[in-house]
């Protein structure tokens, strides 16, 4: 996985504070540990998207406190992250569907 770069255009725009963006990457970083753990079927990994995606949610007020947004920018990085890893791991799930239970 050392290829893929976690959320590489948040860590380069200096409107998302590094340490948001940190704890968003550890949240992905659960998921692909739960990928490693491996043969899960579609649901399981579903379920742990959900998880994934409801926990960034969560972050939404931190964000705003420091002046910055879950916007555009964000989901965008977010969701390339998330096909990079699903490509990786041959995980047929669109992104949209993957990412089903955001509200960015």
């Amino acid at each position: 996985m050392a290829e893929i770069k976690y959320l590489e255009g948040m860590y380069q725009d200096s409107f998302f504070p590094p340490f948001l963006v940190d704890k968003i990457k550890q949240y992905i970083l659960d998921t692909v540990q739960f990928l490693e753990q491996g043969n899960h079927d579609t649901e399981a990994i579903q379920g742990k998207l959900d998880e994934m995606t409801l926990a960034i949610n969560d972050l939404q007020d931190e964000f705003f406190e420091n002046d910055s947004e879950l916007e555009t920018g964000a989901r965008d990085s977010i969701a390339e992250t998330v096909s990079l890893i699903l490509a990786y791991y041959k995980i047929d799930i669109d992104i949209e569907e993957a990412l089903r239970e955001r509200d960015w």
